[in-house]
């Protein structure tokens, strides 16, 4: 009969230290998610500002090239003025 006892009390502890410890692994999930949305949200500013910098460039690119043209213009005018001289 002891043993009997004794037994039931040690599974009574067990099952319940078991059911403890299935409650915190539950509650790790929601900073793994957390995390998983700020790296989401991350990326997706990183893409972003990826995608900004590229406008930037492309624009910088296209006033250089406007700027080059009215160069050229002005030059082939300036050479036209002088051969009129």
């Amino acid at each position: 009969m002891n043993k009997l006892l004794a037994t039931l009390v040690a599974a009574f502890f067990a099952t319940a230290s078991f059911a403890q410890g299935t409650a915190p692994a539950a509650a790790a999930s929601a900073p793994k998610a957390e995390a998983k949305a700020e790296k989401k949200e991350a990326k997706a500013e990183a893409k972003a500002e990826k995608k900004e910098a590229k406008a930037e460039a492309k624009a910088e690119k296209k006033e250089a090239k406007a700027e080059k043209k009215t160069a050229k213009a002005d030059a082939k005018a300036e050479k036209k003025e002088e051969a009129k001289k």
